[in-house]
């Protein structure tokens, strides 16, 4: 049987979120909210393609500041990228701030924190609009915040927070306030819980910006942690605001990067160099999965595949018998869990077994190319081999 990895989507270009354009006018609703401080306030919110049908599941929740520009670009990559299973479908918002920008990211000359209209502004994405999210809609734990330029230096603020509201952070060119590159290394240094954490920059943006951006980036890639997820990008050929279109789908690869189908890199440095057994590195994916963003996900085929292979290269056929528990669990109804039983039966020299597991088979549904006729061939093969 031939196997067939899922190698991913490496790259996102800006194509792609045109294309879609026209599918997310049809998804996206627009709704304003009434703040205690700051008035009335618009959304955009796009939610998943079959968040009616899913009624018992919970999203993601992905905040997008600037969301007059930049939620469109986000929404259009969400949608395209948990649509071939990259990541989990998710719930975006876009803040609209417009012509409010400027006050709404006001911070002290002083302590260089949120101050005024600032301090009102991040009292409402905490105080007022999660909650508001939350009450209507079916959100789930883990939560993205996405911003650009002097936005996203403001959503750092947030992972300042002795429980951050927030799990992951896109900052895209940030125009970094003075001490924040000091402020967020001292923080990152200390957290318990995983953070994930996107910067970017280019060749053209902003030298003020570059110069900080890299700053920040020689002490985060300094730190040690199993709790912080850093990725950087430093691109060439864009500006400050053409980098925005190839930093979101890096920024969504990274963060859901464990959620993603088993690819050949993956397969080829990770599993390939296990010295421990490839079967236990798969159940640790899938319960990161359901750690880190409250997912409960079955086992996918393709992944089943890339440990099959792993079994196969490094001749520990004994472990075909965790694989066939792990079957069963995920797939109970299917011949998965016989064909790999009947693998670890031939293994350890048990042709007897093997044979049984074989033709029992019948009863259970065909999965992945594997037929019942396939099993019933591999019994009499074995019935001949040993003259039964």
């Amino acid at each position: 049987m031939d196997i067939i990895f899922n190698t991913g989507l490496m790259k996102y270009y800006v194509l792609f979120i045109l294309f879609f354009k026209a599918t997310l006018l049809a998804q996206t609703q627009y709704e304003f909210i009434e703040s205690d401080r700051l008035g009335e306030r618009q959304l955009k919110i796009q939610l998943p393609r079959n968040y009616i049908e899913n009624t018992d599941q919970f999203y993601p929740l992905i905040v997008t500041l600037d969301g007059d520009y930049l939620f469109e670009p986000v929404a259009g990559n969400v949608d395209f990228i948990s649509y071939w299973d990259d990541m989990p479908e998710a719930i975006v918002v876009g803040v609209n701030q417009d012509k409010d920008r400027a006050e709404d990211l006001k911070i002290s000359d002083e302590d260089y924190f949120p101050i005024m209209s600032g301090a009102k502004f991040y009292e409402f994405l905490g105080a007022e609009l999660i909650p508001y999210i939350i009450e209507n809609y079916r959100i789930g734990n883990f939560k993205v915040i996405v911003g650009h330029g002097q936005s996203a230096n403001f959503i750092n603020f947030f992972s300042f927070k002795k429980d951050p509201l927030f799990q992951a952070y896109i900052a895209m060119s940030p125009t970094l306030s003075p001490y924040m590159s000091d402020n967020l290394a001292k923080k990152f240094m200390s957290i318990k819980e995983p953070i994930f954490y996107y910067m970017s920059t280019s060749d053209e943006d902003y030298n003020e910006n570059r110069d900080g951006i890299k700053e920040l980036d020689t002490k985060l890639q300094s730190i040690e942690s199993k709790t912080l997820f850093y990725e950087f990008e430093n691109f060439e050929g864009h500006n400050h605001y053409s980098l925005v279109a190839s930093s979101i789908p890096e920024a969504l690869q990274h963060i859901f990067k464990t959620y993603r189908p088993i690819s050949r890199t993956e397969y080829k440095d990770n599993i390939l160099k296990l010295e421990s057994s490839p079967v236990d590195y798969l159940i640790e994916k899938y319960d990161m999965i359901e750690s880190f963003f409250g997912i409960k996900k079955q086992i996918l085929l393709n992944d089943f595949r890339a440990i099959n292979a792993a079994i196969n290269s490094k001749k520990n056929l004994e472990l075909f018998k965790d694989l066939a528990k792990l079957a069963r669990e995920n797939y109970p109804k299917s011949l998965l869990f016989n064909y790999y039983m009947g693998r670890y039966y031939e293994a350890t020299d048990n042709p007897r077994k093997a044979i049984k597991v074989y033709q029992e088979a019948f009863v259970y549904d065909e999965i992945d190319g594997i037929t019942i006729d396939d099993l019933l061939d591999q019994a009499e093969r074995l019935k001949r081999e040993n003259d039964y």
